[in-house]
């Protein structure tokens, strides 16, 4: 059975998810690699963690300690907009 759970992207457009939120799922995950599920909006959560793990470039660019703080930051947020968002 395929997975039917929206992508954090798809919320953001759907304006459920706004850019304040995302920014701060981001930065959870950058203070706290292991930050895990992470309240995205009301009624939705992600698992920040697993986003960036499942995701190759985002996993090469946070292991790489000569990528910038900038690169970092978009790898993740790129990673966390194409992952599953869960209702709470």
């Amino acid at each position: 059975m395929a997975d039917s759970s929206p992508t954090v992207g798809e919320l953001f457009k759907a304006n459920a998810v706004t850019d304040d939120e995302v920014n701060a799922a981001v930065e959870a995950y950058l203070t706290d690699f292991e930050a895990g599920i992470f309240s995205i909006a009301d009624g939705y959560v992600v698992d920040v963690d697993a986003a960036v793990v499942k995701h190759l470039w985002a996993s090469h660019v946070i292991a790489n300690e000569e990528s910038s703080p900038g690169l970092r930051r978009t790898a993740v947020r790129t990673a966390i907009l194409l992952a599953p968002a869960r209702e709470a």
